[in-house]
C-alpha cells in the first residue's frame, strides 16, 4: 500500500470536516435549553412575553454562529481542500 502525501492530506481533510460538524452538537442544546427556560418563563409572567422572547432570540442567534462557523469549515476542507 503506497499512500501519497496528497491522499493523506485528503484523509485528515476529511477527518477535521466530521470533527468541525461536531461543533453544532453545543449549539442545538444550548438553543434547546434557552427555549424551554424561555417558553417557562413566558409561562410565569405572560405580560413580558415581549422582552423574554427578544432577549431568548438574540441569545440563539448568537449561540448558533458556532455552529455556522464550524459548518463552513467543514466544506471549506471537503470541498475546497485548501491544503492540497
Amino acid at each position: 500500500m503506497n499512500i501519497t502525501g496528497e491522499d493523506l492530506i485528503k484523509a485528515c481533510s476529511a477527518i477535521g470536516a466530521g470533527l468541525a460538524v461536531i461543533a453544532g452538537i453545543g449549539p442545538g442544546i444550548g438553543q434547546g435549553i434557552a427555549a424551554g427556560h424561555g417558553a417557562s418563563a413566558v409561562g410565569r409572567n405572560p405580560g413580558a412575553q415581549g422582552q423574554i422572547m427578544s432577549t431568548m432570540l438574540l441569545g440563539q442567534a448568537v449561540a448558533e454562529t458556532t455552529g455556522l462557523y464550524g459548518l463552513v469549515v467543514a466544506l471549506l476542507l471537503l470541498f475546497v481542500q485548501p491544503l492540497v
